[in-house]
């Protein structure tokens, strides 16, 4: 019996190997990268074909929402804030789905974006955007369900969606201009407080040119002005030490000193009168 029992796990098991065939699914999963200007567009969608079926208006219906693909919901990211028809769509992910029409589409961005389908119970509160969009005739048939990034300048770009003798595009714009301009400005008003004071602990923990870094200290805490931080005026002191600057380094870390127990910090106070004591200003 055991002998039995036996043998019929063991063909239980190989047929169950034998089962692991993997096969071309359906409707292939297809995922696009797109940089529109300077802002990442990720799409992933799923693309089922026509298979002699008539799609618009029988396998999927005039009037109702369709999850736009198939498979999981279709899916897009925005590394940026963008604009669609004048709405805004704030960074990140969205499920697209569409209610397709003989003249026209309706075009949803739902924040709801897991899942199968479409949602069981439709919450228009998760609807981010919506957009109209005009139905474009095709000379020809796209066998496969597909969606483009289409129409691609360094501020918008458009969505197409293309499946049997139908496009459908939707516009959105994104903030390139605001960015660039955004660091055109900075540059050229020149390096921060901060920027300063990064190359200047930077040269000084790297053993490079002390002087440049007393140099760029000194930038840092001058437009820092009476608002310099007790960190900053105790790399200050540190820096004018290395550069053989006693004096120097002797009044940076009485303000440093200072502006510590202000703040209440005692690991600075702490560092401050140590050094204060090896360099003879206490």
């Amino acid at each position: 019996m055991k002998k039995l029992l036996l043998i019929l796990f063991v063909f239980a098991v190989s047929m169950n190997v034998n089962a692991q065939i993997e096969t071309p699914a359906p409707s292939p999963f297809a995922k696009m990268e797109q940089k529109v200007g300077l802002t990442d567009v990720t799409l992933e969608y799923s693309r089922p074909n026509m298979r002699g079926r008539t799609i618009f208006g029988d396998l999927v219906p005039y009037d109702k929402v369709w999850r736009t693909g198939a498979n999981a919901r279709t899916k897009i990211t925005f590394s940026d804030d963008v604009a669609v028809n004048g709405q805004t769509l704030k960074a990140g992910t969205y499920a697209i789905f569409t209610k397709p029409g003989k003249q026209s589409w309706e075009v949803y961005f739902y924040t709801d974006y897991n899942g199968g389908g479409t949602p069981q119970e439709w919450d228009d509160s998760k609807v981010a955007a919506k957009v109209t969009a005009e139905v474009y005739p095709m000379p020809m048939q796209i066998e496969t369900f597909t969606m483009t990034f289409d129409d691609l300048t360094s501020s918008s770009a458009t969505i197409g969606i293309l499946w049997s003798d139908v496009y459908v595009g939707v516009k959105f714009d994104v903030p390139t201009d605001k960015a660039v301009s955004a660091s055109i400005d900075k540059v050229m008003k020149g390096p921060s407080a901060g920027d300063y004071y990064a190359a200047a602990v930077y040269y000084l923990q790297e053993g490079k040119d002390i002087n440049q870094a007393k140099t760029w200290i000194d930038k840092a805490i001058a437009m820092a002005g009476d608002k310099a931080p007790f960190w900053q005026l105790r790399q200050q002191s540190l820096i004018y030490a290395k550069a053989g600057d006693k004096k120097g380094a002797i009044a940076a870390a009485k303000k440093s000193l200072a502006a510590a127990e202000a703040a209440g910090n005692d690991d600075y106070v702490k560092m401050n009168k140590d050094s204060l004591k090896e360099w003879g200003g206490m």
